[in-house]
């Protein structure tokens, strides 16, 4: 299998310090047909990170729930595995989007991140989840 770089799959991120990302750190150690990564969660207020392991079925998931929101749909993603999950409400409490990771089953914590994201954020992370799709052949 050909190595995989880090890189970021995922980040959703504005000028008052919101961010939401998901960092794909290269092959996972004990699952070789699975990525290791993290979400991390970065505000003025509160940080944190989780790790998780990244499927292929992960990265199809992704880029059909990227098909969603860019039809202006919200979407769930991860949410039927043991893992953590990651919602994005394109219009949440606060008039902006917010995107919520919620960890039920590990550390029970949930966090609701608002962040305004610029217009062309879809057509970018389509073009990560491509791209990480080709390198993990």
């Amino acid at each position: 299998m050909a190595e995989i770089a880090s890189m970021d799959l995922i980040v959703l991120a504005d000028d008052e310090g919101n961010s939401v990302s998901v960092k794909v750190l290269g092959r996972h150690r004990s699952w070789p047909n699975a990525l290791a990564a993290q979400i991390v969660v970065e505000t003025p207020f509160v940080r944190g990170r989780i790790d998780l392991a990244l499927w292929t079925s992960n990265l199809r998931e992704w880029a059909q729930a990227l098909d969603r929101l860019g039809a202006g749909e919200d979407i769930a993603w991860m949410r039927m595995s043991r893992g953590p999950s990651v919602f994005i409400q394109l219009t949440g409490e606060r008039d902006c989007p917010e995107v919520v990771v919620e960890d039920e089953f590990g550390s029970m914590v949930t966090v609701r991140v608002p962040v305004v994201l610029p217009e062309d954020w879809v057509t970018q992370h389509r073009q990560r989840v491509h791209a990480l799709v080709a390198a993990c052949g």
